[in-house]
C-alpha cells in the first residue's frame, strides 16, 4: 500500500478538523437555542430574530475572542452561518451571558479539531489510510464494518493488516471471514442489550430507495440525521467527504450558495457515497458533474441540486436525461432485509434481476405467484 505524502495530509486533516470543530459549534448553539426556544413557548412570548446581516456582523464581534483563526473562518464561511448568528443574538437577548457560554464552546472546539487532525495525521504517517478503502471494497455494508472504521482502535487494526500483508496474507481472506464472525457477535449482544426488539429498517434507509440508492451498498439502519455518523456507515473518510465537497464546489463555481446548501443537506452523504463508488470503478467523476452547468434546470426544476448531482453521475458523461423528483420504491423497501446489509453474492445476483426503479443493492429473487384459489 502507498503511503501518502505527510505534507499533503497534514494540511487536508487540519482543514477537515476545523470543518469537524464547527460542526461541534454547531451542535452546541443548535442545543442552547432549542432549550431558548422552548422557554419561550412555555411563556408564549413572541420570537423577534435580529436581521441576518446585522447578526452576523454582531455574532461575529462576539465570536473573535474566544474562537481560535481556523475554526472562526471556517464557521462564518459555512453556509448557516446567518442562521447560527442569528441564534447567538437571541440567546444574548434572553439573557445568556455569552462571556461564559462561548469560552465552553471554544474549548469544546478545539478539543474536536486536535483530536481529529492527530488522528488523521497518525493514519497518514503510518500509511493506513489505502486500508479503509480496501476495507470497503471487501465488506459489504453493515454492523461490522461501521464498527472497524468508526473504532479509536481503527489506526492500529489497519497497522496490522498492513504487517500481516507484508508478511505475504492474504488480509482480504481473513477479513471475509472475520466478518462472518463479527455478524455473529453483533447479533449475540444486541440480543442481550435489546431482549425483545426487532431490528427494523430505518425511515432514512426506506425513504432512500429509488434513484440515488440504485446500485449502492447502504445499510438498513442508514441515519442522515446524524451526517458524521451516516458517513461513517457509507464508509466514507472525512478526508474524501471534503475532497468530493471540494469537486462539487469546482464544477459549479457560478452556483456557490447552492453548492453550500447541498452539501449540508440531509441526502448530501448518499451523494459522496456514488463518488466514491464510481472512484472505485475508475469513473470520471469530475467530468460527470460537468453536466450540471448544461443543464442549469435545476435552479429552478422539480428537484434540488443535490438530488441533480446524483442524477447526472448515474449516467454516461453528457447523456443524461431530463430529471424528475424521485419516488421511493416502495417494493424495494418491502423486500428488504430487516437485519444487516447484503452480502456481496446477493448484491451480484440482485445487479442482474432489478426492476426499472428498484435499488439493486436491495432487489431479492421473484416473488412465487400465488396459487389458484377455489
Amino acid at each position: 500500500m502507498a503511503t501518502p505524502d505527510p505534507g499533503e495530509s497534514f494540511a487536508e486533516a487540519a482543514g477537515e478538523a476545523a470543518q469537524t470543530a464547527v460542526m461541534s459549534v454547531r451542535l452546541v448553539i443548535a442545543i442552547a437555542d432549542a432549550v431558548r426556544r422552548q422557554q419561550r413557548r412555555k411563556q408564549g412570548a413572541e420570537e423577534v430574530l435580529v436581521p441576518v446581516e446585522r447578526a452576523k456582523e454582531d455574532a461575529k464581534a462576539e465570536l473573535k475572542d474566544f474562537l481560535p483563526a481556523d475554526i472562526s473562518a471556517a464557521l462564518t464561511a459555512s453556509a448557516d452561518w446567518p442562521q447560527m448568528a442569528q441564534q447567538l443574538l437571541a440567546l444574548k437577548r434572553a439573557g445568556v451571558d455569552l462571556g461564559q457560554l462561548l469560552p465552553q464552546v471554544g474549548e469544546i472546539a478545539v478539543t474536536v479539531r486536535d483530536q481529529v487532525a492527530a488522528n488523521a495525521v497518525r493514519v497518514a504517517k503510518e500509511g493506513t489510510g489505502e486500508w479503509e478503502r480496501m476495507l470497503r471494497e471487501t465488506l459489504p455494508a453493515g454492523p461490522v464494518r461501521e464498527a472497524i472504521l468508526s473504532s479509536p482502535t481503527w489506526p492500529d487494526i489497519a497497522a496490522t493488516m498492513s504487517q500481516l500483508d507484508e508478511g505475504g496474507v492474504d488480509v482480504r481472506r481473513i477479513l471475509a471471514a472475520a466478518h462472518d464472525e463479527g455478524l455473529g457477535v453483533d447479533q449475540a449482544v444486541a440480543k442481550v442489550l435489546a431482549a425483545g426488539e426487532v431490528r427494523t429498517t430505518s425511515r432514512d434507509a426506506l425513504l432512500s430507495y429509488g434513484p440515488m440508492t440504485d446500485g449502492l451498498d447502504i445499510p438498513t439502519n442508514l441515519n442522515l440525521d446524524d451526517r458524521e455518523h451516516a458517513l461513517r456507515q457509507l464508509s466514507i473518510s472525512p478526508q474524501e467527504n471534503a475532497r468530493y465537497v471540494r469537486m462539487l464546489k469546482e464544477a459549479l463555481p457560478d452556483h456557490a450558495r447552492e453548492a453550500d446548501l447541498s452539501v449540508i443537506s440531509r441526502q448530501w452523504p448518499l451523494v459522496a457515497c456514488r463518488m466514491a463508488k464510481m472512484e472505485r470503478e475508475g469513473k470520471p467523476v469530475a467530468e460527470h458533474l460537468a453536466g450540471l452547468v448544461k443543464d442549469t434546470s435545476w435552479t429552478d426544476g422539480p428537484i434540488p441540486l443535490v438530488q441533480a448531482a446524483s442524477h447526472v453521475l448515474r449516467h454516461p458523461v453528457g447523456q443524461a436525461p431530463p430529471a424528475a423528483r424521485p419516488k421511493v420504491s416502495t417494493t424495494a423497501a418491502r423486500l428488504q432485509s430487516s437485519t444487516v446489509g447484503p452480502t456481496k453474492a446477493q448484491t451480484a445476483k440482485a445487479t442482474t434481476s432489478a426492476e426499472p426503479g428498484v435499488a439493486a443493492h436491495r432487489q431479492t429473487g421473484p416473488v412465487a405467484k400465488p396459487g389458484k384459489s377455489r
